[in-house]
């Protein structure tokens, strides 16, 4: 016997834990890349087929996986991180999947462990350059606003962390996150 309980089957699943860590295996590599081109080829159409470039060859993919049985099961969100020069260092692609947005934190605690794991290789400074809509999301993470700036056609920010409010860390890092739904006001 099959119940189906009204306005279920639309609801999309919820896991009660992620983690977030540096992408270490192949499945985590192919669902980071997967995840942003969801999110910047087809939802946003930022770039026509893969987004792609020559940051990738040097960058460190960061991933939130949501989890099953406590282990990671799908990549939810992603960020990358590269040192552009000696001790500068930028974090871009920060991508997280529709379903998964309302739940709270997991763009906080992707970019939390993008600017950390710099700040621990050596960050003397962690720049990005952040679409207009989130800038004021990054402002509340104590991030700075450099100028407006336009990429790909659209506008953005170019912006800057504060280090003494990220702790260096190593890339061994993995944080467990639990969800925490926003209820969000109407004003």
């Amino acid at each position: 016997m099959t119940v189906i309980l009204e306005g279920m089957e639309d609801r999309p699943f919820i896991p009660t834990e992620y983690v977030v860590r540096l992408a270490r295996t192949p499945w985590e590599r192919a669902g980071y890349h997967a995840l942003r081109r969801e999110v910047f080829c087809t939802e946003q159409q930022v770039f026509a087929d893969d987004d792609r470039d020559a940051i990738d060859a040097v960058a460190i993919p960061i991933i939130a996986a949501c989890c099953m049985a406590g282990m990671p099961d799908r990549v939810v969100g992603v960020v990358r991180i590269h040192e552009a020069e000696p001790g500068v260092w930028r974090g871009s692609r920060l991508a997280v999947h529709e379903d998964h947005r309302k739940l709270g934190r997991i763009g906080a605690e992707l970019i939390r462990m993008a600017v950390s794991t710099a700040h621990g290789l050596g960050a003397t400074r962690f720049l990005a350059q952040v679409q207009e809509q989130n800038v004021l999301f990054f402002r509340r993470l104590h991030w700075k606003s450099l100028g407006a700036m336009t990429l790909h056609g659209l506008p953005h920010h170019d912006m800057q962390a504060d280090l003494s409010r990220y702790p260096a860390h190593g890339q061994d890092q993995t944080w467990l996150l639990r969800p925490q739904p926003r209820n969000r006001q109407v004003a």
